[in-house]
């Protein structure tokens, strides 16, 4: 399950620019439960991303809204 914390986190991953305020454990926690990937881009940055069990999980919680 996962905490509020971690579901605010996707929620920001979600429509982020910059990535640069996101902790690593938190960023560890989500790609652990397969929710976000981190790609590599070729400047050499690292760049989370939702899986689609990330947004699958995004779009669950928008319907309980």
């Amino acid at each position: 399950m996962l905490s509020p914390h971690e579901i605010a986190k996707l929620l920001l991953l979600q429509d982020a620019k910059e990535f640069d305020e996101l902790d690593p454990a938190d960023l560890g926690a989500l790609v652990e439960r397969q929710l976000v990937t981190l790609e590599k881009r070729p400047s050499g940055h690292v760049c989370p991303r939702l899986t689609s069990r990330g947004d699958a999980l995004l779009k669950a919680v928008s319907r309980m809204r």
